[in-house]
């Protein structure tokens, strides 16, 4: 089968691999509905992450199940699933304790970038949907087991209330889904920080109620005079830059919360003055299967529809321009039909 393959900074390719098969009786296989690039697979391509040799690519994946190992219970052949782009097993502490992203038996999802994928621990990590969904809710389906489970994490970190006022930093795909989350949680006052006119659009879109496309010392300056000099309860970090941490922790007022989901490069915090500000940090990788069932349903009821942050789409076969276009802010987030 044709799949994503990175070679190197800047080389991706697709081209033929193995397909999939069962290797453990806890594994399943699936035929994907359609793929997507994502944020931080723009950080390998653009060589800021190291890969050791040919990398298959892809994380992010709906479809319908066509084999199951013999210990997999919970899902069957011909069912539609959605996944965590965190393997978990949904039984160990952690995953009872509401954090999946941090199983005792935890892999990351990878060559989800194909027509088919092998799923390890089918039973912890995939949720089938009722019935075999319509086709134009596969996008928004595809988005739930990534960027939409990120972004809602992020404004979950952050402690989103009924009422209260959300700073969402970063306008990718993540920071937009936050926005959306955020509004979902209750949020009266959303602020998204963005200088792109089609992003601050979604943003608007999505629920934000003002637009900050000032950076740094400024757009913290026009936060605080949004806020009554305040700074704002809850702050969201969807980048993992140092800039948009530093803006994120000085965004957020005395005692609010800052939910940190943008995988961090080169981010240092300063304990004194953290410990000072009285701000609390929680972030890493979304424990998005944790809030599986209850995506799903939203999209499912057409409660929310996250798969407008599509803005391109591409067959597989071309998969290098959407990368092309993401890594050069033509796009948002490109999806793969596959």
């Amino acid at each position: 089968m044709l799949a994503t393959v990175l070679h190197g900074k800047g080389d991706i390719r697709c081209e033929e691999v193995a397909e999939p098969k069962i290797l453990k009786p806890t594994d399943a296989i699936i035929k994907l509905a359609a793929s997507c690039v994502c944020g931080s697979d723009l950080w390998p391509y653009r060589g800021l992450q190291p890969v050791g040799g040919p990398t298959h690519m892809g994380h992010e994946y709906c479809g319908v199940v066509v084999e199951v190992g013999d210990d997999v219970k919970t899902v069957k052949p011909g069912q539609f699933v959605v996944g965590s782009f965190c393997i978990s097993d949904n039984t160990c502490p952690h995953c009872r304790f509401g954090f999946p992203s941090s199983c005792e038996q935890r892999e990351f999802m990878s060559g989800a970038q194909a027509p088919y994928a092998r799923i390890p621990l089918a039973d912890g990590t995939l949720v089938a949907t009722p019935e075999m969904p319509s086709d134009d809710l596969i996008a928004s389906l595809l988005a739930v087991s990534d960027v939409l489970g990120t972004g809602w994490y992020a404004a979950d970190a952050a402690r989103v209330q009924p009422g209260s006022t959300a700073v969402v930093v970063g306008d990718g795909a993540v920071g937009l889904m936050g926005v959306l989350s955020a509004k979902q949680m209750g949020a009266e006052k959303i602020i998204a920080m963005s200088r792109h006119k089609t992003r601050q659009d979604l943003a608007l879109e999505f629920g934000a109620t003002h637009i900050v496309s000032e950076r740094g010392d400024e757009g913290v300056a026009r936060v605080k005079e949004l806020t009554g000099g305040v700074g704002a309860e809850s702050v969201l970090e969807c980048v993992g830059t140092q800039e948009a941490m530093t803006q994120a922790m000085n965004c957020a007022r005395p005692g609010g919360h800052i939910g940190f989901v943008g995988v961090p490069h080169g981010v240092q915090i300063d304990g004194q003055n953290l410990f000072f500000a009285q701000k609390s940090l929680m972030g890493g990788p979304a424990p998005v299967r944790r809030y599986l069932p209850y995506l799903m349903e939203l999209v499912l009821n057409r409660e929310i529809n996250p798969g407008k942050v599509f803005d391109l789409e591409v067959p597989l076969a071309d998969v290098a321009e959407g990368y092309r276009a993401m890594d050069e802010r033509r796009a948002i987030k490109a999806l793969l039909r596959v």
